[in-house]
């Protein structure tokens, strides 16, 4: 503990909000990753039942199946269960848009953190780099002090500074971008998949006649500005 104290006092304050920082990304890394492991289909083939149970017309079976999921790949599906399960007969285009909508959501959710995250592998360096300078400061002051007299103890205090905060400002900012590169590609993969899979349940429901088909041009149009966003 004593170590730790006079390594954080070598380093001056601007050490210490890098070690800070550097705590906040891996607490945000750790419960990001946590995150994405759960998610996880409970049902194996889920999809398959679920796309056999809607074209079928048992929208309240498929709606039973996507509600025992938290995977945002089945929350997408369920507005498309509502409407079809509705009153009124829907379109493509209309399904397509909730199933935008409900998919942007759940981008925001997977993207919790990430740009806090981002933020922090980006403004490290550049703490680093103001440490450095303000390290050299103080050295030259201690040069003008002595009267350019050059004292290696008086001097290792502002060297210290600016040797430690450059590289703890570059041994935080590495992982952290690695990291967050990493998280942000399993929100991509995510997309990639609502869009995906959702477009061959449309179009099964479609070849079976479950919606009206006037607006089949339409495309993913919420979903395909989700994943700009995220990109």
């Amino acid at each position: 503990m004593e170590s730790l104290v006079a390594f954080l006092s070598k380093a001056g304050p601007i050490g210490i909000a890098i070690v800070g920082s550097s705590v906040i990304a891996l607490f945000i890394i750790i419960e990001r990753c946590w995150a994405f492991r759960q998610l996880r289909f409970k049902d194996a083939r889920l999809l398959h039942r679920l796309r056999k149970r809607a074209v079928a017309g048992s929208y309240a079976e498929a709606m039973a199946l996507v509600r025992e999921e938290s995977h945002p790949l089945a929350v997408a599906m369920t507005p498309v269960l509502t409407r079809l399960d509705g009153p009124q007969r829907t379109t493509r285009a209309a399904l397509e848009k909730a199933i935008g909508h409900v998919a942007a959501r759940e981008v925001r959710q997977l993207e919790r953190f990430l740009p806090t995250l981002f933020l922090i592998s980006s403004v490290t360096p550049l703490l680093g780099l103001f440490g450095t300078v303000t390290g050299m400061i103080k050295a030259f002051q201690a040069i003008q002090h002595l009267g350019g007299k050059v004292n290696a103890s008086v001097l290792a205090g502002g060297i210290w500074e600016a040797m430690l905060t450059t590289a703890l400002g570059l041994g935080v900012a590495i992982p952290a971008m690695v990291a967050h590169n990493y998280l942000q590609g399993k929100v991509h993969v995510v997309v990639a998949e609502i869009k995906e899979e959702s477009g061959v349940l449309l179009d099964e429901l479609e070849e079976a006649g479950r919606f009206d088909s006037a607006s089949k041009s339409a495309s993913l149009h919420e979903i395909n500005q989700a994943q700009q966003e995220i990109g």
